[in-house]
This record gives structure tokens, C-alpha cells and sequence, in this order.
């Protein structure tokens, strides 16, 4: 099969679409399949075979993301060069138009993978944002203010859900990467077909260097635990709340541990500053952003993994985490709760403190349990290896593909005129 993948963002940005895009090509192609990716400039990529890239444009959202340029006539230029097959957008909005439109003029089914909630990313819109408090105060207004904020978001909300579910309803397919994000998807509308498929783990997930896990070690974790958590740092992530956690832990336990925070973000000096108000400045260590390859090091040489966003659709980085036999500490949300076996690989909690903290106390002060919970993580992230993902996506294409071309057939036996 020939595959078109269109994306609003790829590598070099750093996210869970772009990897879970990589590695679902990268099996796609070990099984003979021809990949193409649609994907954004961004200045400084390299230059890859089978990745086709399309212009940005000049204004970022809050100065830090681009903004594709996804009507860029080199899209369909490119497109009508290859004979594609089957169209997989990984976005409903932007390059998702698009991909629309090339599947209805040259009849090519479009699949969809929906990968996030994009109503609670609305805050990076500047409407729909939060305005500085000293605003507030000089238009003495703060309190019918906050009420349009909220009415503003709540109509925003429901606007994006009704976008997107008119998009998905015209797909031939919807992939969503977890149970949760499945039964989310048909409690608001969509009558497309849905199947989960999650992100994989490619191989090198499950391996590591022992010589840079000493390294690691022996750099941060002078105290007793050394913890990890990988985001981006926004609100969505909710650092804030970890944060807190862990000076509930330091309240319990002492100052006999580290955290590394790896990710980088809008709110990296908010959060630094957070941590130095709660006296953890020497606890909390901001790592940034380390390439993705080196990642595994740092997950097997920690104690647990620590996370508490709720915005996830699947928590790639906790099957991560579990491919380093690595427990997880986290809020319990959709995706999390998809992999996250309560009290058998990790523990989630409802979104307080006390009982988030709990959890992580108990779990370091029973070795047994620990070694147990390791265990348990290594299994479940057995079953999201990336080459039992392809199978289940090429079977999926391949019925897609079918249908699209018996439909075709039926309406020409019909009418006498075949349908593109």
C-alpha cells in the first residue's frame, strides 16, 4: 500500500503525535508498505527520505508553536505524484481539511487518529486565555470578567466538539488510542467506525545502557529515591499539582530524594519558582528536553514514575516508563487509566494531595510491592510493542481500502457511471 500521513507537526517538535507517527511509519515500512509523511518546516529539520514538508507560517501561537501552513499548493503538487492508496490525517483541524479534500477529488479513503482533547487546549488561544490579574484590578471588573472567560470557554468547547464531530463523521475510519478516548468519542456523536489503536513501543524502548544509567544515578540520585516525570511544562500538565506533592512528601520523609522533571515549556520559570516558594529548589531538578533515544537511561534509573496530568488520551510515557519496569504514581484520567492497573503496575488517585502523596510513601516504604509493581509494568508495556500495532493498522487499511473500492464498484454496477 502507498500511505499518505499529513500532520500539523512533526520532528524536530517534540510531542506524542510526532512520535507516534515515526514509529507507526517506521513498522509500516518493515512490512513493505510505502510511507509518506506531510509534514510542517520549522527551520531546522533534516532532511528526510518519504517526509514531504509544507511551509509554516510567520506568526506562532503565544510566540512558541507554529502554525502550519497546510493550504500550501505543494501539499497536493506532491500528493498527485504518487498514487496514493489511503490518506491517515492525524488532525481534524488545518491539514485535516485538506486531506479531506484530496480524498474526496481523487477518491482515497482518509482515516483519522484522533490523538488529543483539543477543547482543553484552549487557553493557548489568546481569548480564550487568562488575562493578568493587575488587568483585572485596574478595570475593577474582575468578577463579571472571570464569568465571560467561563462562558467564553464553555462556547468555545462545545464549538470544537461540534467541529470535530462533523470532521470525524466524514472519515472513513477513526482510530482512537485508548478505550477512554473511545467511549469519549461516542458519548459526543461519532457514528464513524472507531477501533483503538494505541501508540507502540518500538524495540530499543525495552533496552538500555547500564553505563549511562550508573551515570545518571550517580549524578541526581545522592539521595535515597531519585523519581522522574517527562512532560511538556504548561498548565494542561498540571506541574503544579506534583509539585505540592512532593513537599507533602518532603513533610513525611525528609529531604531524601530528587525529581527529575524532563520537558521543557511556556511555564518552566513559573514552575521554578513555585518550587523554590515550597523549599524544593534542591529537590526538583528541571532537566529540559534530551533527545528521545537517551530517554530510557533516565526512566531505568529512577524509583518510580511520577505524573499527574489529566489531559492525556493515552500517556505514551507511561508505557514508557513501564518498558524500564519503572511503577507509576499518577492522577487518575483518561488514557492514564487505560494502562495504569490501580495497585497492581502503579497507583492512581482522585486529584488531592494527601491521598496522591500517600500512594508514593507507601509504595517506597514496601520493597516487596515495589519489585512486584515492576514487574507488572514491564508486562503491560509488553503488549504495546510497535510491530503488533502495524499488523492491526495494516488490517484496518486494508478493510478500509476494500470497502472503499466494493462501494465503488457497486454504485457503477447501478448507474453505469463510476464515482470519484
Amino acid at each position: 500500500m502507498r500511505i499518505a500521513m499529513m500532520t500539523n507537526n512533526y520532528k524536530p517538535c517534540i510531542g506524542g503525535v510526532p512520535i507516534s507517527i515515526e514509529r507507526l511509519a517506521v513498522e509500516l515500512r518493515k512490512l513493505g508498505h510505502e510511507v509518506y509523511i506531510f509534514a510542517p518546516r520549522y527551520g531546522t529539520e533534516e532532511e528526510e527520505d518519504h517526509v514531504i514538508r509544507y511551509h509554516s507560517l510567520k506568526k506562532k501561537v503565544r510566540g512558541e508553536y507554529i502554525i502550519p501552513n497546510a493550504f500550501d499548493p505543494v501539499i497536493e503538487e506532491r500528493f498527485t505524484q504518487v498514487s496514493f492508496d489511503l490518506i491517515h490525517v492525524h488532525h481534524p483541524m488545518m491539514i485535516g481539511y485538506v486531506a479531506q479534500y484530496l480524498g474526496r477529488k481523487y477518491n482515497v479513503p482518509v482515516i483519522l487518529t484522533y490523538h488529543t482533547r483539543y477543547e482543553q487546549y484552549l487557553h493557548y488561544l489568546k481569548f480564550f486565555g487568562k488575562r493578568p490579574a493587575a488587568e483585572f484590578e485596574v478595570e475593577n471588573r474582575a468578577g463579571i470578567r472571570a464569568q465571560s472567560r467561563r462562558w467564553a470557554a464553555s462556547c468555545g468547547e462545545q464549538l470544537v466538539a461540534a467541529h470535530n464531530r462533523y470532521f470525524i463523521n466524514k472519515c472513513s475510519m477513526v482510530f482512537a488510542p485508548s478505550n477512554s478516548m473511545k467511549e469519549y468519542l461516542l458519548e459526543h456523536g461519532t457514528v464513524a467506525k472507531l477501533e483503538v489503536v494505541p501508540t507502540g513501543l518500538l524495540g530499543e524502548e525495552f533496552e538500555y545502557d547500564p553505563v549511562e544509567v550508573e551515570r545518571i544515578r550517580d549524578t541526581y540520585g545522592n539521595g535515597e529515591y531519585l523519581f522522574c516525570s517527562v512532560s511538556r511544562l504548561e498548565r494542561e500538565k498540571n506541574i503544579e499539582f506534583l509539585l505540592e506533592g512532593m513537599k507533602k512528601f518532603k513533610d513525611r520523609k525528609g529531604d531524601c530524594f530528587k525529581v527529575l522533571l524532563i520537558g521543557d515549556g511556556g511555564r518552566r520559570k513559573l514552575l521554578e519558582e513555585a518550587a523554590a516558594v515550597l523549599g524544593l529548589e534542591q529537590n526538583i531538578i528541571f532537566c529540559g528536553s534530551i533527545p528521545h533515544e537517551r530517554l530510557r537511561n533516565y526512566y531505568r534509573a529512577c524509583d518510580a514514575f511520577l505524573f499527574a496530568s489529566t489531559s492525556e488520551t493515552q500517556g505514551i510515557v507511561l508505557l514508557e516508563a513501564m518498558a524500564a519496569r519503572l511503577p507509576i504514581i499518577a492522577v487518575e484520567a483518561s488514557g492514564v487509566r487505560d494502562v495504569v492497573m490501580n495497585g497492581r503496575n502503579g497507583f492512581m488517585t482522585e486529584q488531592k494531595v494527601d491521598a496522591w502523596t500517600e500512594q508514593l510513601i507507601r509504595l517506597v516504604e514496601d520493597q516487596n510491592l515495589t519489585e512486584t509493581m515492576r514487574k507488572n509494568a514491564f508486562q503491560e508495556a509488553e503488549k504495546y510493542r510497535s510491530e503488533n500495532i502495524a499488523l492491526w493498522v495494516q488490517k484496518h487499511y486494508q478493510n478500509v481500502i476494500y470497502q472503499r473500492k466494493s462501494m465503488v464498484e457497486y454504485k457503477y454496477r447501478n448507474t453505469g457511471i463510476l464515482h470519484f
